[in-house]
């Protein structure tokens, strides 16, 4: 009888011993996704800074309203309508999600912790998009796209790998990102930077040819600092994306993200430094940047070696891409954030197939997996490549027809501080001309 009486309450106790491991895991991933969504949320600040220090000084109160406003319009409209786009109920083959418009449900703890994780993710698609478009484009026509993107653009692509889509059945993998939000927002930028066209006097005609003029950016200190910004803020995205306070990935994935980050600027200063015979502040700091994107969707998956190698292919593709953008295809992108996010995303997204090897996820090519995982990724950065195009270009020449896209030369010219805010950003301190 006593034996049964102890066996009772080991019995009992084991229960309530699994039960309170369950509420502290839970209270865990509650606090890391909160935690590390809100580093995510900290890039806005970074993504600010490095657009404005890139930039010219008369254009710089209108960055920071844009950087602002596409995450306050963005959160509102993500949630209406994106989250039940991305994460509602599976419809049409894996196409689109299609429930829990408007609030989702509300009453299950974790969809508030998941929702603010994802918000942010949408916001950071948004506003890479600023970038490309600065200098000349009207306030209100960046506040129509950035509603679309927020809205419609990314959910839908993203339910195809984040929302249990068809492109996620397939088996491809993109850990935090680097086509989800990166490539959807440079594919997004390119178009918008291609409609909208030059700032003037970038491209001049002279003895027969074109000369491309450079318009250094006003403050490289403050670029340096958005991306200190951006990098420490990254290890919320790649890191938090692993859902999980205790998931043993953590490390491994802030290690790789680390390293290519680092061989990225390393990558990108020396090339940098070989091709203008200086190493170029801008050129290092973007390098940075493609390192960090090209690592978003293979961190967890790639050993720390392929990391630095990834980042030191990042830093050159960054330099190579952002010289062929403006002086061959004469597209002005102020920042280079079509190089960054764009080019440096499709071949994160790539490098899953070629340097990864994890349970799961298909080997790459270099581990004796074959070429299944290298086509699937291809695959999906293709389709998603078109739908985030396409639906960004007739956006944008939507927007252009209807509403207006840039801004009058006139007003360019005076800046668009003035023209769109009536506002310096350095009020009483003389340091450029409006004319």
């Amino acid at each position: 009888m006593l034996f049964l009486g102890v066996l009772i309450f080991l019995v009992a106790m084991t229960g309530f011993a699994e039960e309170s491991i369950d509420s502290l895991t839970t209270a865990m991933d509650m606090m890391w996704l909160v935690l590390t969504g809100s580093l995510v949320f900290f890039m806005q600040a970074g993504f600010a800074l490095v657009e404005t220090g890139l930039t010219r000084a008369k254009n710089a109160t209108n960055i920071i309203m844009k950087n602002l406003m596409d995450f306050c319009l963005g959160s509102l409209v993500f949630w209406m309508i994106g989250w039940g786009l991305m994460y509602g109920a599976d419809t049409l083959g894996g196409l689109i999600g299609f429930s829990d418009f408007f609030k989702g449900p509300m009453g299950d703890p974790k969809f508030y912790r998941d929702w603010f994780f994802q918000v942010v993710f949408a916001a950071t698609a948004a506003t890479i998009v600023s970038g490309a478009m600065a200098e000349r484009t009207q306030f209100k026509s960046y506040l129509i796209y950035t509603v679309f993107i927020s809205a419609l653009i990314y959910p839908v692509s993203g339910h195809w790998i984040w929302g249990g889509g068809w492109l996620s059945k397939l088996g491809f993998h993109d850990f935090a990102g680097s086509t989800v939000v990166h490539s959807v927002g440079g594919w997004a930028a390119l178009m918008g930077a291609i409609v909208l066209g030059p700032r003037t006097g970038k491209y001049v005609h002279a003895e027969g040819k074109i000369v491309v003029k450079a318009f250094p950016g006003h403050n490289i200190p403050l670029a340096a600092l958005g991306v200190f910004i951006l990098w420490f803020g990254w290890y919320g995205f790649n890191p938090g994306s692993t859902l999980s306070g205790v998931s043993t990935d953590i490390a491994r994935v802030a290690v790789t993200t680390t390293l290519a980050g680092a061989a990225g600027a390393v990558s990108a200063m020396f090339l940098s430094w070989i091709w203008f015979k200086k190493p170029d502040a801008s050129m290092t700091m973007n390098g940075v940047l493609a390192g960090l994107v090209a690592i978003t969707a293979p961190c967890a998956v790639v050993s720390p070696g392929a990391a630095v190698v990834i980042g030191l292919i990042a830093g050159a593709l960054v330099v190579l891409s952002v010289e062929f953008i403006d002086k061959v295809l004469k597209i002005d992108d102020p920042v280079g954030a079509v190089s960054v996010h764009m080019v440096n995303g499709v071949f994160g997204t790539l490098a899953v197939g070629i340097w990864g090897n994890v349970d799961g996820v298909a080997m790459g090519i270099l581990h004796g997996g074959g070429w299944y995982q290298l086509g699937v990724q291809a695959l999906g950065v293709l389709t998603v490549g078109v739908w985030a195009g396409v639906m960004s270009l007739l956006l944008f020449l939507a927007i252009k027809a209807v509403v207006g896209l840039r801004v009058s030369g006139k007003e360019e010219l005076m800046g668009l501080d003035i023209t769109e805010h009536k506002a310096e950003a350095y009020s009483g301190f003389q340091i450029f001309s409006n004319m």
